[in-house]
């Protein structure tokens, strides 16, 4: 009788203990611990190529609008859109600084990005870029036809390429190409699509290669002794 009476009073604290009575609280004596996590605070460097100034030309027409910017020039006309991470502010001596608007690695990554596109907008509409390539291999030649690009490659048929609006092209003793443009993205872009068409090869050089391109040659098999 007096085990059975133990045995239900120590079923009820613990059932007082663990699951609480109904119209009750739970009281623990085990004292609990709070479990807190440190966090780490990610420093962001200022971008060493975003922090330079931008100096515009006198030929050079800048309009800021928002997160819009449009400069205009003798060779044409550029817009670009920030995103919300940066900025652009211009001071009262027309020179243009690009900033983070906050304090993130993206903003950080950013930065440095659209300072360079910025800059490459200036020195495009008044000054231009440019992209020479060089063509090596026996009966290689390129030759303009209205606003076309007609290569000579070694393949059966020749190809012809659709000059793209705004960019110029010029071909000297036939071998030698010149792109031109205010766009220094799209000069870039048409260039690599002339290179693609015959990249140069490794052994002998024969291929479309830009003009300042230095090629690592390989060694031919070299034939059986006798």
């Amino acid at each position: 009788m007096a085990s059975s009476i133990a045995s239900s009073f120590q079923t009820s604290n613990l059932r007082t203990a663990f699951l609480g009575e109904r119209n009750g609280l739970c009281v623990s004596s085990v004292p609990v611990t709070r479990v807190g996590f440190a966090r780490k605070t990610i420093e962001c460097k200022e971008s060493r190529i975003g922090k330079q100034p931008i100096a515009v030309p006198s030929n050079v027409t800048v309009m800021l609008e928002g997160q819009d910017i449009k400069v205009k020039g003798p060779l044409g006309e550029l817009s670009l859109v920030y995103p919300r991470e940066v900025k652009v502010e211009r001071d009262d001596s027309g020179i243009l600084k690009v900033s983070k608007a906050v304090e993130t690695r993206r903003a950080n990554q950013m930065h440095g990005l659209f300072r360079t596109l910025t800059d490459n907008m200036v020195v495009g509409v008044s000054k231009g870029f440019d992209k020479k390539l060089q063509m090596v291999g026996v009966g290689y030649r390129g030759t303009l036809e209205g606003n076309d690009l007609v290569l000579n490659l070694g393949f059966s048929h020749p190809v012809r390429m659709t000059i793209p609006d705004g960019l110029k092209v010029k071909v000297e003793e036939n071998t030698r190409i010149t792109v031109s443009g205010y766009d220094k993205s799209a000069v870039g872009q048409f260039a690599a699509s002339i290179r693609k068409w015959r990249p140069p090869e490794p052994y002998k050089g024969k291929g479309v290669k830009y003009i300042d391109e230095v090629i690592r040659r390989k060694e031919g098999k070299a034939g059986k002794k006798k």
